[in-house]
């Protein structure tokens, strides 16, 4: 797909940068410990339990020490799933992943039996229907985890919700999974701009300072060692080295190939830096260092902006490059 020889590019540096929406997401696992564990049990038989400090103030949601001696806190208080707005402000347009899909308050809810607000949605219908003061009550999703968001959202009112009898027989909640994004405009400078462009082509661009600097690839802003620009740019081949690799034997959550699998680093031919792409079309047991390896990419009709324009790397049959010639590149 690319030349055989490394090659300066000419770039026109007035072409405008790219620009994408860029969403970061992960689901957040933890241990919830005695303490949380029965308020997240609690909340999955539909009940809401708080903590006593050692002033006498019961602490919703429950805290683990007591903010007053730092000792541990263990006595458990039942509270009621109704009680008082203390403070709120309106969310005129919920995000994803809100309790709501329609406008709603957000509030700080003291429950009675508590003396510490809770934080919750309220569904008022409008601005003018919540205030401070008002009186909330839970209002409880079908099916119960564990988790906060089994309170869906609470709604104006002083009657509590009847509630089914806990099913029986499930263990404690020991563990809660969070799910967490962000989204962001991200803005690619001028070298990612061009070297995301240069995939979309079928091109791999490299690029140094002046005519013998190291060629990075990908392109940088500057070279890390000097701070001067990378301002030439040069068209690499597909073909390299394996530096280093790692046999992935683990499956993990996300995967999308099934282990095991080798992720190697390749340096391309030309290049100063290695970078990480998959090597297959070979038992991972004898994959190696100084390898040589070559792209294999996906149908032209499928390239889009991304490395992932190159589907994996195989062998080429070559013999391995001595080690002399990439042991400063590691």
């Amino acid at each position: 797909m690319t030349t055989s020889q490394s090659s300066p590019v000419q770039i026109d540096p007035h072409e405008p940068p790219l620009s994408a929406p860029l969403k970061l997401a992960f689901d957040y696992t933890r241990s919830v410990g005695p303490l949380l564990g029965q308020f997240f049990t609690a909340l999955r038989e539909r009940r809401i339990v708080g903590v006593r400090g050692s002033d006498g103030t019961v602490l919703v949601p429950p805290a683990e020490y007591d903010p007053v001696t730092w000792e541990q806190l263990t006595e458990i208080v039942p509270v009621a799933s109704v009680g008082t707005v203390v403070s709120w402000t309106w969310q005129p347009e919920p995000l994803e992943g809100q309790p709501l899909d329609r406008p709603f308050a957000w509030a700080l809810i003291t429950l009675d039996g508590a003396d510490t607000p809770l934080l919750h949605a309220v569904d008022t219908g409008s601005a003018d229907a919540i205030s401070t003061g008002a009186r909330v009550a839970a209002h409880w999703v079908d099916e119960p985890v564990g988790a906060i968001t089994d309170i869906a959202y609470f709604t104006l009112g002083d009657q509590a919700e009847d509630v089914p009898p806990p099913p029986e027989g499930l263990d404690p909640v020991t563990m809660v999974v969070v799910p967490t994004s962000i989204e962001i405009q991200h803005t690619a400078s001028l070298p990612e701009s061009t070297f995301l462009r240069a995939l979309e082509q079928g091109k791999l661009l490299g690029a140094r300072t002046g005519e013998t600097g190291k060629v990075y690839f990908p392109p940088k802003e500057a070279n890390p060692a000097t701070g001067l620009e990378l301002d030439n740019y040069v068209e690499l081949p597909d073909k390299g080295t394996v530096t280093t690799f790692a046999i992935i034997n683990i499956p993990f959550a996300g995967q999308r190939i099934k282990p095991p699998y080798v992720a190697a680093y390749v340096l391309l031919d030309g290049a100063d830096i290695p970078f990480l792409h998959l090597v297959t079309e070979i038992d991972p047991a004898e994959v190696r260092m100084g390898m040589r390896v070559q792209a294999v990419w996906k149908p032209k009709e499928e390239w889009g902006l991304g490395i992932d324009n190159i589907d994996y790397f195989k062998p080429t049959g070559e013999p391995d490059a001595d080690y002399d010639t990439y042991k400063h590149h590691l």
